[in-house]
């Protein structure tokens, strides 16, 4: 498993390795044991979620809220996505900023995503469908959004189209959020 970190600690991308030949491909979705090794601690997944999305829906920026914050670790099974994550640590020095990742079925990369950071993504292609491990189980009373549009954020989504529900568009503005991490 190839594992990148980037400049906002906790993130990483990871990449099985994949096995062509004429029949299709195989890789290994999961391997708990590799997933820790590349993370450098135990993570446990308690929940698995999915989503299909229109091309040019975008979900987020969701958060759940302490005690029932999660981390999640992200892939793309069918079509591409932009997936981003904003750091929501209070303390932190990369507080505010986020990272853009492309997620698709051609390129297979896993994205984790920690506890104390906010998630969104936008769907770059129809019936995107999207999967989430989680460190934690869905508590709806503990679920928060920021705008996915926020200027202090600054995040370019590639559509000038967005399909965004009304919950989503009724989100926090980032400078009325108080971070609880």
């Amino acid at each position: 498993m190839e594992v990148q970190f980037f400049d906002i600690e906790g993130l990483a991308l990871l990449q099985s390795k994949k096995f062509e030949d004429e029949r299709g491909y195989f890789f290994e979705s999961f391997n708990q044991k590799q997933f820790n090794a590349a993370i450098g601690k135990e993570i446990l997944f308690v929940q698995d979620n999915v989503s299909i999305s229109k091309k040019n829906v975008i979900r987020g920026i969701h958060l759940q809220l302490p005690p029932s914050a999660q981390g999640k670790l992200v892939r793309v099974i069918r079509g591409k996505a932009l997936d981003v994550a904003v750091d929501i640590r209070k303390n932190s020095p990369t507080y505010g900023k986020h990272v853009s990742i492309e997620l698709s079925e051609e390129n297979g990369r896993f994205f984790w995503i920690p506890e104390g950071f906010a998630h969104g993504f936008c769907a770059l292609e129809e019936n995107t469908i999207f999967t989430y491990k989680c460190t934690n189980f869905y508590d709806p009373k503990a679920e928060i959004g920021i705008r996915f549009d926020d200027p202090d954020l600054g995040i370019i989504w590639p559509t000038n189209q967005p399909i965004v529900n009304k919950k989503d568009c009724d989100n926090l503005l980032f400078h009325n959020f108080a971070s609880p991490f």
